[in-house]
């Protein structure tokens, strides 16, 4: 069997000093917090992946503005790794009636120091530390991507 990274796509949606973020349960069931964030589907570019992730997860159109860096992460629980670009934006639209994806309990907006203090309530080490990074100026444009 060939290996291979899972790619997919987060990301930071900032309004007035909070960032969104979904209530989730995890493959083992257990509820986590994440950045809006999913897989590359066939046939989408990874700006498409982002929005059609953030709506479906929190029900908010956002404006996709950057990129914050591209990362990799090896999930010890299932053996995998996850090659992740994570945009930054700014939200648009919120559909309150929007029926979120399975597992997503609820859409939040934290601060960057209540994400921190979640910790291990974190899906992975990457939700805080690309807010980290997003704070400390790591803003690229989407120009940097091709395909």
């Amino acid at each position: 069997m060939s290996w291979y990274p899972h790619v997919t796509v987060a990301t930071i949606i900032e309004d007035e000093g909070r960032f969104l973020l979904v209530e989730e349960r995890d493959a083992t069931g257990e509820l986590v917090f994440n950045q809006p964030a999913g897989h590359l589907e066939r046939g989408e570019s990874l700006v498409e992946a982002a929005l059609r992730e953030t709506l479906e997860e929190t029900g908010w159109t956002v404006d996709i503005q950057g990129v914050v860096g591209v990362g990799l992460y090896h999930a010890p629980a299932n053996d995998t790794t996850y090659c992740r670009t994570t945009f930054f934006g700014r939200p648009l639209h919120h559909d309150a009636q929007r029926t979120l994806d399975d597992g997503i309990l609820r859409a939040v907006w934290l601060t960057a120091d209540e994400i921190t203090a979640l910790g291990p309530r974190l899906r992975s080490p990457l939700v805080a530390r690309v807010v980290e990074q997003y704070r400390d100026g790591h803003r690229y444009p989407l120009s940097m991507i091709t395909g």
